[in-house]
């Protein structure tokens, strides 16, 4: 009497399909080491670089001015915070500034690394920054205008993180840090209307 063989489970055929069509990663050393060689003045960019290079410069260079732009708001915010509550929102307004500060060196070294210069020129800052310098009366209208700017920091740097996708990974990495911590601060800045809101009316 003749055994009955068990019918062939589909999934090794599925795995060896698998790794035909995935196969390794194989990159080619030799073009990639020759390529090197070339425009090497160049530094960081090379022939694999795949974004617009001007335009993520000019990007670069806007988010720069509405960094600077969010700083000095935030300082001003910071030594004319009065009233009672003055005091734990100017200490938020200060810890803003410096983290901003901190966004604005980032992008500078950035722009440095594609091969361009960071423009720290006063004239046209204002021009060039997304968002706007709007001192505010009180200290409810200075926290509302701080959220007013992160809410436009938030999506300009969205779209440029969108515009990047894959072409300039570094970029992209680099913004989606400060994206969070300009949705931190945002985040922050609701959480000192509602506190503070009410009795200001």
């Amino acid at each position: 009497m003749g055994t009955k063989s068990k019918p062939k489970s589909k999934k090794p055929a599925q795995l060896e399909t698998s790794v035909a069509v995935d196969g390794p990663f194989v990159s080619d050393v030799a073009e990639i080491r020759r390529r090197a060689r070339k425009h090497i003045e160049q530094g960081a960019v090379t022939a694999g670089y795949q974004a617009d290079r001007p335009t993520v410069l000019r990007l670069l260079n806007e988010a720069l001015a509405t960094e600077i732009v969010c700083v000095l708001r935030y300082k001003r915010h910071f030594y004319m915070a009065t009233g009672l509550d003055a005091e734990p929102a100017a200490q938020e307004f200060l810890q803003h500034a410096n983290e901003e500060q901190q966004h604005a060196d980032q992008i500078s070294a950035r722009i440095t690394q594609l091969g361009g210069a960071p423009d720290l020129n006063p004239d046209g800052l204002l021009t060039r920054s997304h968002s706007e310098y709007v001192e505010g009366r009180n200290l409810v209208d200075m926290i509302r205008e701080d959220l007013v700017a992160e809410r436009i920091a938030i999506d300009s740097y969205g779209d440029m993180i969108r515009y990047l996708g894959d072409k300039d990974p570094t970029t992209r990495r680099m913004l989606e840090t400060i994206l969070a911590m300009e949705e931190e601060h945002a985040d922050d800045l609701v959480s000192m209307l509602a506190k503070l809101g009410p009795k200001k009316k």
